[in-house]
C-alpha cells in the first residue's frame, strides 16, 4: 500500500522535501513508515529517540497500524508543550540532537551528560558492550527522576533522558541526559542529580566483552 509521508522543521531541512510517498506491506506500521523514509534518508537515523508522529492530525505510537492513502507526519517535540523525554532506544545518540530537544526560549543553560563506551574496565581491555533493559520499567523510573528534577530545581524547563541498548562499540554514547534551565547552575546540579540517580534506580544492565571472557554488570533497580 502507498502513503504519504509529510515532513516538519528539521526533517524537512536535513531531505529538502517537504513530502515523500513510500509504499509498505499492507500490514505496515508507523515504525515501518519511518523506516522507510530513513532508507531513503539515513540521516535522519539520528532524530529517531525525540521524534512525534501524527496521523490525522493526533499523535499515534510508532506501532499504529497504517491504511491505504493515510499521512504520516514527522517533527520534534513543540516548542512550548510537555516536550520531556525519557526513552529506551536501539539508534545511536546524538548529543547535538539532545541538545536541540531541551532548547527553550527561557533557558539561561543547557547542560548535556554523554556516557560513553571506554576501553578497559577494571584494568582490562574492553572490546564491546551489550546493554539490556526492562524498557517499559527503565522510562517509568527516568520519568520519575525527571519529576524528582523538576521539583528539586523549579527553573528547569527541560528535561531528556535516554538509554540505549544493544551492542555498543567504543566510544559510542550509551546514555544521554539533557537539562536546559533558566541559570547555569540549575541546569549544571540538576543533570548531575539525574544521572546519579540513573545508575541507582534504572533497571538497565551492561555485558562487558573482554578479549578472554565476559561479565554481566547491573547499573541500577535498586
Amino acid at each position: 500500500m502507498r502513503i504519504r509521508v509529510r515532513l516538519f522543521a528539521r526533517y524537512r531541512e536535513a531531505t529538502g522535501q517537504e513530502r515523500l510517498e513510500v509504499d509498505l506491506p499492507e500490514d505496515g506500521t508507523v515504525e515501518s513508515a519511518w523506516a522507510a523514509v530513513v532508507e531513503r534518508y539515513p540521516e535522519l537515523s539520528r532524530f529517531r529517540p525525540f521524534t512525534l508522529f501524527a496521523v490525522a492530525e493526533d499523535y499515534v505510537p510508532p506501532d499504529h497500524r497504517l491504511r491505504a492513502g493515510d499521512e504520516v507526519s514527522l517533527f520534534p517535540p513543540v516548542s512550548g508543550g510537555a516536550s520531556d523525554i525519557y526513552r529506551v532506544v536501539e539508534e545511536q545518540l546524538s548529543p547535538d540532537v539532545a541538545a536541540a530537544a531541551v532548547d527553550d526560549p527561557g533557558a539561561g543553560g543547557i547542560v548535556i551528560f554523554s556516557g560513553v563506551v571506554r576501553n578497559e574496565s577494571g584494568g582490562r581491555p574492553v572490546k564491546f558492550l551489550d546493554y539490556e533493559a526492562h524498557a517499559p520499567m527503565a522510562e517509568a523510573k527516568m520519568r520519575e527522576i525527571g519529576e524528582a528534577v523538576r521539583a528539586r530545581w523549579p527553573g528547569v524547563k527541560r528535561v531528556a533522558m535516554l538509554h540505549r541498548v544493544g551492542r555498543l562499540q567504543i566510544g559510542e554514547p550509551s546514555v544521554l541526559i539533557a537539562v536546559s534551565a533558566a541559570h547555569r547552575a540549575e541546569a549544571f546540579e540538576a543533570c548531575r542529580y539525574a544521572i546519579d540517580m540513573l545508575k541507582g534506580r534504572v533497571p538497565v544492565w551492561m555485558k562487558e566483552h573482554f578479549e578472554d571472557g565476559e561479565v554481566w554488570v547491573g547499573l541500577g533497580g535498586g
